[in-house]
């Protein structure tokens, strides 16, 4: 049995933070169960909506079988009332009081926060054994990806690594015979594993505080179909765009884009490619079908603080007069309307009113 579908969820709201630009230094005003600032707990409110996702994955068809997860805080609290009743499941059915393997958090590196490129090294999530003496869910046997950059990545190297982290998964969920997992992670890496399972490169998927996408895998015959409609059409890849956040229309690979205006020193982008080999194999780049795009029906809050991208979020160039706040107004109400999701441009304006992370 391979995998067929991929449930996204991002995590609940959260307590805010603060970063100085020019020293990279962050603060938090509560303090986090990890002792690292970027690293804080849900919110009173992003509990509630943990234990709404928790109520409602229980009933998603098919059934869930494995858990992965970001390294921070925030995404295991997120997830681990739906393991705990996801293990309570598994044992009235087996008879066995510690449930299954299926039902233990595998946490992955390659799922972590987004930062933008930076002078300073942003902070790290806490090592794994520090977690685990919090969620003793953790599988500890599980071998992650690699953690990202500390001087932040750019935008085409947030899709490389969002591409390198769910081809991982689908592998191993192929060789394992798990027909549904789930993923708890951030907004930007949300939207950004919706772009390469889609190859809808340029579309802004949903990122709501619990809100829960569903992507499933395209059948063989399917995917042809795609491939044969892209060629006749001569659909172009779209490249997003490192520093303005705009983005252009080109088949030329980002690499060697003429206008520079993509990152310098690209890992291992493929751009739409369906017939190449890393493409093809598992279907990124257009062989998943995005069924829900962060659906928040189930939450009584419905969808709350939204995100999308806006340039490459970059440290480089921001004012040092400035403080660069993660969270504004984190008292007020958290509702957002869809048609109208704030944008996140922090090179541009360095205090901003909504935060990815």
């Amino acid at each position: 049995m391979s995998l067929e579908v991929i449930y996204v969820t991002r995590h609940g709201f959260r307590s805010p933070w603060s970063v100085d630009p020019s020293t990279g230094n962050y603060t938090a005003s509560i303090r986090s169960p990890t002792k690292l600032p970027t690293d804080p707990a849900l919110a009173s409110h992003g509990v509630e909506q943990a234990n709404e996702l928790a109520a409602h994955l229980l009933g998603v068809d098919p059934p869930i079988e494995q858990v992965y997860s970001s390294p921070y805080y925030r995404c295991m609290q997120t997830i681990q009332p739906f393991v705990h009743n996801l293990r309570r499941t598994q044992a009235q059915a087996s008879g066995n009081v510690s449930g299954g393997s299926t039902s233990r958090i595998r946490v992955d590196l390659g799922l972590s926060e987004w930062y933008g490129r930076a002078h300073f090294e942003h902070p790290s999530s806490a090592p794994l054994n520090e977690l685990q003496s919090l969620f003793p869910e953790i599988d500890a046997d599980y071998a992650s990806s690699p953690a990202p950059s500390r001087r932040g990545e750019s935008l085409s190297q947030l899709h490389d690594r969002a591409a390198k982290v769910i081809a991982s998964i689908i592998r191993r969920s192929d060789q394992e015979g798990h027909k549904a997992v789930l993923i708890c992670t951030h907004a930007a890496v949300v939207i950004a594993l919706g772009r390469v399972l889609t190859g809808q490169m340029e579309r802004d998927f949903g990122a709501f505080t619990c809100g829960l996408s569903k992507y499933k895998r395209r059948t063989p015959t399917s995917i042809e179909a795609h491939k044969g409609s892209a060629n006749k059409t001569g659909t172009e890849a779209t490249i997003p765009v490192a520093r303005d956040g705009r983005e252009s229309r080109s088949q030329v690979p980002p690499q060697i884009d003429p206008a520079g205006n993509v990152d310098p020193h690209p890992h291992d982008s493929r751009w739409p490619d369906l017939g190449s080999p890393r493409g093809g194999e598992i279907g990124l780049y257009g062989g998943w079908t995005c069924e829900l795009d962060s659906d928040c029906s189930f939450l009584s809050g419905g969808e709350e603080r939204g995100w999308r991208f806006s340039g490459d979020e970059s440290f480089l160039e921001v004012d040092d007069s400035e403080l660069w706040r993660s969270n504004v107004d984190s008292d007020t109400s958290t509702g957002v309307d869809r048609s109208r999701i704030e944008s996140h441009d922090s090179h541009l304006h360095p205090v901003v009113g909504t935060s990815k992370l």
